[in-house]
């Protein structure tokens, strides 16, 4: 007796009948040609729409000055020493003067960021006025700038 599949026609003793004793077993094999058709099938669509979405198209775009990016960002910047001492742009001044210097910057761009750094020593008080006179000067664009911790240290205790 054969074992393994059969043709339809040739059963070893069903005379051959595909049913009964010993006749064909079905095939229970998966069938993978629809499978690798589908495959290549996307394979070919892959391979022809990757190089249209990497590819851009070719113009010669007029030329014009209003489209120019600013060179730098404006900014000027304030700072507070650790005994209440104001500087503007590095230079010390006192609150009237700062007043007047960003009353200018402001008239020469309202977009000008005003760059406050103060002591960490410097009452609350103080940082709130030198924010006030750049609000009342026309600059609403304020950045604290601070200092990144050291990589060793610890992290500062709560009080």
């Amino acid at each position: 007796m054969a074992f393994g599949r059969t043709s339809l026609g040739s059963s070893a003793a069903g005379g051959g009948r595909a049913t009964g004793a010993g006749g064909q077993r079905p095939l229970s094999d998966i069938n993978v040609t629809p499978l690798v058709d589908v495959m290549l099938v996307l394979l070919v669509i892959f391979i022809i729409t990757a190089p249209l979405m990497a590819s851009s198209i070719k113009l010669d775009l007029p030329q014009t000055d209003a489209g120019q990016p600013n060179d730098t960002p404006k900014f000027v910047s304030v700072s507070v020493d650790a005994s209440g001492k104001v500087f503007f742009n590095d230079q010390a001044v006192t609150d009237e003067e700062l007043a007047a210097r960003l009353q200018k910057a402001a008239a020469d761009s309202k977009d000008t960021e005003v760059q406050l750094r103060a002591d960490q020593t410097v009452p609350y008080g103080k940082v709130v006025a030198l924010m006030g006179i750049a609000n009342k000067a026309g600059l609403s664009r304020i950045g604290f700038v601070t200092d990144a911790p050291a990589a060793n240290a610890a992290p500062p205790s709560s009080r």
